[in-house]
């Protein structure tokens, strides 16, 4: 080992797995593909050279204080670091004054970054507008709570809000398996034998959160020693809870989403909402599990309830906005929806029966006084003729036959429930 290879080490001893572990650059930065993909907002003001103002908010854990540091960087910007838990009005005046004098004599440029911006009160903001306005300093403010609550109006219209969202399950295991195989920074000096099931569940556990997934593997480590194992009972005790049986590729998954969708078909919500919180509790994507409430809007709902639909859309969204952990309520309030909504699978059986016609009989022309005439010639050829426009008649109904020839008979919606509505069909 070298002389700088031994200052480097000796730097990082004493310091959590979770801080030595921080990108060194934005290409080694987890997640938030959204911003910093090809072509994504970030990249593309990267790009130009160029970094607003920022408002970074998102749960804890997902890059926040690491992402500010990585853009400063590479705009070639100074560093400054205050949290505003602690520091006042007078840090902030310290820093614009040596801001202003940097750019003055250096031309450079200085990033400000507040973390727990929420937490400073209304004098705090007001004293950082001037000199955001002004582009003495570029402000990166990091918050878990909506800025448009916690951030007064003026300042936020001088800076762009990022939204960052919780790391999926794959970010987390890639940041895992990053600090496992690290010789430098990780742990891959004290050899540990880690199987992939415990890598998802250390993953899984924590909850969208990239320290507390790295926590959780270094307190593993401290457990087993150097060379040993880390097994479910490690993973548990650095937890500090036992884990639930929930394996996501595996058998269990298939179980309890079944449960889950039985329950609600079944009109029973206690159940339903029980085995929800088992897919959420155990790291399920609440996104996954949304995704099956929509499709059972349509497919056991229907049209006995429209609404049904609506209400599973909007959960969707409201989660995609406030994110977990308390995108739960949405979510149940949706599931007690679906369970007690009155059922119809019509939209299931009426697509299934037209479907089964469509590939037993092919391509059926459509009958000519249900065609388009745009021109002359295809008027002569008696297309759209004898079609009754269904506005002339007495309540905007007409007998008519819409589909073909061989099929005109057919009947493939039928109602299952008092509360949908009816075919004019005779």
């Amino acid at each position: 080992m070298d002389l700088f290879s031994h200052r480097a080490k000796a730097a990082h001893v004493g310091e959590p797995l979770a801080e030595r572990m921080r990108p060194r650059t934005l290409e080694e930065f987890v997640g938030q593909r959204h911003l910093l993909g090809a072509g994504r907002l970030l990249e593309r003001t990267l790009g130009q050279g160029a970094l607003p103002s920022l408002i970074l908010w998102g749960p804890p854990g997902t890059g926040k204080t690491t992402l500010a540091r990585l853009l400063a960087g590479r705009v070639g910007a100074r560093f400054r670091q205050i949290s505003a838990v602690g520091a006042g009005v007078k840090d902030i005046r310290d820093i614009v004054s040596e801001a202003a004098e940097r750019r003055d004599q250096f031309s450079e440029k200085t990033v400000l970054f507040i973390d727990e911006i929420h937490r400073f009160n209304k004098a705090q903001q007001d004293a950082l507008l001037p000199h955001v306005e002004a582009g003495t300093v570029t402000l990166i403010g990091a918050t878990t709570e909506n800025p448009s609550f916690e951030v007064i109006s003026a300042l936020l219209s001088r800076c762009k809000v990022v939204r960052l969202e919780a790391l999926s399950v794959g970010d987390l295991r890639l940041v895992v398996d990053r600090a496992l195989a690290d010789g430098e920074r990780g742990l891959a000096q004290r050899r540990l034998t880690v199987d992939d099931d415990m890598r998802e569940l250390i993953a899984r556990e924590a909850g969208g959160d990239a320290r507390r997934a790295l926590a959780t593997l270094e307190v593993a480590a401290e457990i087993v020693g150097e060379g040993g194992t880390i097994g479910r009972a490690a993973v548990e005790e650095a937890l500090q809870r036992k884990t639930l049986l929930y394996d996501k590729a595996g058998e269990e998954h298939y179980n309890v989403i079944s449960a889950f969708i039985k329950s609600m078909r079944g009109s029973d919500p206690d159940a339903a909402v029980y085995w929800m919180a088992r897919m959420l509790e155990a790291g399920e994507d609440p996104l996954f599990v949304l995704r099956r409430m929509v499709i059972f809007a349509a497919e056991d709902v229907g049209n006995a309830d429209p609404r049904a639909l609506q209400v599973a859309v909007a959960a969707t969204e409201a989660v995609r906005f406030v994110g977990m952990p308390e995108g739960f309520l949405p979510i149940t309030q949706a599931v007690l929806y679906l369970a007690t909504a009155p059922k119809s699978n019509s939209a299931l059986t009426t697509y299934a029966a037209a479907h089964k016609d469509v590939k037993e009989h092919g391509a059926l022309e459509v009958p000519k006084h249900l065609r388009n005439a745009p021109t002359p010639l295809m008027k002569d050829l008696g297309y759209g003729a004898g079609y009754q426009y269904p506005h002339d008649f007495e309540g905007s109904y007409v007998e008519e036959d819409y589909l073909p020839e061989l099929l005109k008979d057919r009947r493939y919606y039928q109602p299952k429930s008092p509360n949908e509505p009816k075919s004019k069909k005779k």
